[in-house]
């Protein structure tokens, strides 16, 4: 993985103006990690707020200042 952490967010569809958009809010980060015996790479996901929702997106981390849609 190119970066120190993936940024973990939750999708929000919703209608706007007759069109459909989905915002996706910043929840927390993921981290790649590998077990020191094996070399077997995994993803330690680490939500900075409790979260009830059903699914979760990954993406690379914006920006310093840039805004999350």
């Amino acid at each position: 993985m190119s970066n120190d952490h993936l940024t973990l967010t939750v999708p929000d569809e919703c209608q706007n103006n007759r069109a459909a958009t989905t915002n996706f809010g910043h929840v927390g980060a993921v981290f790649e990690n590998s077990r020191r015996d094996t070399g077997e790479t995994f993803l330690n996901a680490n939500p900075e707020i409790p979260v009830g929702a059903t699914e979760l997106v990954v993406s690379q981390p914006k920006a310093d200042g840039e805004a999350y849609e």
